[in-house]
């Protein structure tokens, strides 16, 4: 278990942790996520819907899933699940977040096991989830073949892992990089580095070396004009994500 958690990287979780409180000003360091939310909320609930069968137009259409967001930050995807009917488990190695997301889910009237803990410490302890929802955490972790082999213990046979990241191209580093963090200061300067960044064929690569049978990589779109994100199957230049299944 020692060497597992070497996959945390102490510098990473301290970058977060000095942002905890602004977790829900949609207008502060995390604008980018509150803008990306939408975006991936539509990939997120409609691959969990044909994955196991459900109804999304139901009341509590994840009615009896358990699914663990980890990296959960202040909980920007854990409420909408909670909300959705799943049981959340919402878990961050930056020890800050955990409070900010507790409150702000008492607050909003919603049930989520929030915790201070990493993937590699829940798959030792024998937990075990329907979904694990891995988004944009990836790219932050020391080993990312220990990190996703951790995440692929912890999901169930069956079970469905979603994982975004960004690629590694000059184009990423001008949006990740520059654009959000020195022109647009969306986030503070030296939140993403270069690279940690991975492109979709090694993630997909790794996915499949821990244990995981990738079915589906699609990219965010960033249209400046319509200052709106999209989901694109052929555009992964910047922000993409990846969907993969544990074999039964």
């Amino acid at each position: 278990m020692q060497a597992a958690e070497t996959t945390v990287d102490p510098a990473e979780v301290s970058k977060f942790e000095a942002m905890a409180a602004e977790w829900w000003d949609p207008n502060g360091k995390f604008k980018p996520l509150h803008m990306l939310n939408p975006c991936r909320l539509d990939y997120i609930t409609r691959q969990i819907a044909a994955e196991f069968g459900r109804d999304l137009s139901a009341e509590k259409p994840f009615k009896g899933l358990r699914l663990l967001d980890i990296g959960c930050g202040g909980g920007l995807l854990s409420e909408p699940m909670a909300r959705l009917g799943a049981t959340v488990v919402g878990a961050d190695a930056a020890e800050r977040n955990i409070p900010v997301a507790r409150i702000h889910a008492e607050q909003s009237g919603l049930e989520i096991d929030y915790r201070f803990t990493t993937a590699e410490a829940l798959a030792a302890a024998g937990e075990r989830f329907d979904v694990v929802l891995n988004m944009e955490v990836v790219e932050h972790v020391a080993d990312p073949l220990a990190y996703l082999t951790a995440c692929q213990q912890l999901l169930k046979p069956g079970g469905l892992h979603l994982c975004s990241t960004i690629n590694r191209n000059p184009k990423a580093f001008v949006m990740a990089i520059f654009g959000a963090e020195y022109v647009m200061r969306w986030l503070p300067k030296g939140t993403h580095e270069y690279n940690k960044f991975i492109t979709p064929d090694e993630l997909c690569d790794l996915i499949e070396r821990a244990g995981l049978r990738v079915v589906d990589r699609t990219g965010f779109v960033f249209n400046p004009i319509a200052w709106s994100w999209s989901l694109s199957s052929r555009d992964l230049s910047v922000n993409y994500v990846t969907a993969s299944v544990k074999p039964a």
